[in-house]
């Protein structure tokens, strides 16, 4: 297969989204090329994916106007994966085909940082960022043409953001000033907003649906039906994914698309899932049909996230879909999946709400300000899934000194500390039931 894509990040999330739109359109005939993944972390399914010779199955499950609807696709458009960890040289020999022309990643919102302590010696670099731009310097040094770079991490501006890095490790590293202008001149960095809710792996289910198979798939994905990109510029010619039928929206500006998103879906499953799990729920369906969960979960869209957004018929319609979408049978979506990461989450998902609820209201928001007491609770247990740096710091740390952390929330929030510390205590002396019923003034 012609290898036209370099993907950073081979989860589930990009295996039901990138990776099927790119086959969509190859079983139509529109693109003749196949992605090629790169793992962005040491630990990864890049070997699994070898030996699966990148194929897959993804399963998509949903209500689609008023009707269930389920598929199964034999995903064939990866043709490899590559592990710079233990495969550096093969990882930059990826810059040097021209063929390459798009690169896509998602590596969580933590994924894109400037550390600054990386070479360009290091092989590899740690940060994706710095990963990024020692393969950019290959390209520029082979004298081939630039990417069309679409970056699906939920962070405002997310390719504005990684360019800026780039250009830090550019100017760290001393690269030369022409390959400055190269990666002006030559690449396009298109923000992107994604939105499809993925369920990964089905391991309720894995016995049932092999024998469907037929075969054994480590790598069998589970999502729903829907989903939306919104790609800041218009590459349809030379990437024809509305041809193919896929949800895509070029634009000028994709802020207002994912604001909303993000607030909405994002910041409800996020402020929701740490309580939950606390309170003894698995999946976000569980919490959907919870009297209690379930009605702090629409206080906190309705009542808290729609207001600050403004309050519009559009914002209320994409909320009320998305309760749907949360409902949604098929979709088991686990709430520790949704838990890793949480405190980066947290502040590009939550917080921003809970500031300009506090600016305009004047007193904090119930619900969201309670998920963040559940977040500083669920990092002393077990479950917490996270970098190693913010789970030992978390594990230990009073409310006060969590709060104070401006490097993890970009500001100090001790002004919220008294309002915390007492939620804090609440949910550790008597439990997250009795912790949701006392802040509605039910207990």
């Amino acid at each position: 297969m012609r290898e036209t894509i370099i993907q950073f990040g081979e989860g589930g999330f990009l295996r039901s989204f990138a990776d099927m739109f790119v086959h969509q359109m190859r079983e139509q005939g529109l693109y003749d090329g196949s992605v090629v993944v790169v793992q962005p972390i040491e630990k990864g399914l890049v070997s699994v994916l070898n030996e699966q010779n990148g194929v897959y199955h993804q399963f998509l499950r949903g209500i689609e106007n008023g009707e269930v609807v389920e598929s199964c696709t034999r995903v064939t458009s990866i043709s490899r994966g590559v592990n710079p960890y233990t495969e550096y040289e093969e990882y930059l020999l990826l810059a040097d085909n021209p063929d390459m022309r798009i690169i896509i990643s998602n590596t969580t919102e933590a994924g894109i940082e400037y550390l600054g302590t990386e070479s360009l010696h290091d092989r590899p670099p740690k940060s994706f960022p710095a990963k990024l731009t020692a393969l950019l310097y290959r390209r520029f040094e082979a004298g081939l043409s630039g990417f069309i770079i679409l970056a699906c991490e939920l962070i405002d501006s997310n390719a504005d953001l990684l360019k800026q890095y780039v250009v830090q490790y550019a100017k760290l590293w001393e690269l030369p000033p022409e390959f400055l202008r190269w990666l002006e001149e030559e690449n396009h960095f298109c923000n992107t907003l994604v939105d499809r809710i993925c369920t990964g792996y089905p391991a309720d289910e894995k016995e049932a649906l092999t024998e469907r198979l037929g075969c054994v798939d480590l790598l069998m994905n589970t999502a729903e039906i829907f989903h939306l990109w919104v790609i800041e510029g218009d590459f349809e010619k030379e990437f024809p994914l509305q041809r193919a039928g896929v949800n895509v929206i070029w634009t000028d500006d994709v802020a207002p698309y994912k604001k909303r998103k993000v607030r909405i879906l994002n910041g409800a499953h996020t402020a929701m899932v740490l309580g939950a799990r606390l309170y003894g729920l698995d999946t976000v369906r569980e919490c959907v049909g919870d009297e209690l969960v379930g009605g702090f979960l629409r206080r906190a869209m309705f009542e808290e996230i729609i207001p600050v957004l403004g309050g519009r018929e559009e914002d209320i319609a994409f909320a009320k879909a998305v309760w749907e979408r949360f409902a949604n049978p098929f979709v088991n979506h686990r709430l520790l999946s949704i838990a890793l990461n949480s405190v980066s989450k947290f502040r590009t998902r939550v917080l921003p709400t809970i500031l300009e609820y506090y600016e305009k209201q004047k007193k904090l928001p119930a619900c969201l300000t309670l998920s963040l007491a559940a977040l500083i609770c669920f990092y002393h247990t077990e479950e917490a899934n996270d970098v190693p740096e913010v789970m030992e710091f978390m594990k230990t740390a009073d409310v006060g000194a969590v709060l104070a952390r401006e490097d993890y929330w970009g500001s100090d929030l001790s002004f919220m500390k008294e309002v915390v510390e007492r939620m804090v205590s609440c949910i550790e002396s008597e439990g997250m039931e009795y912790a949701y019923r006392e802040e509605w003034g039910l207990a």
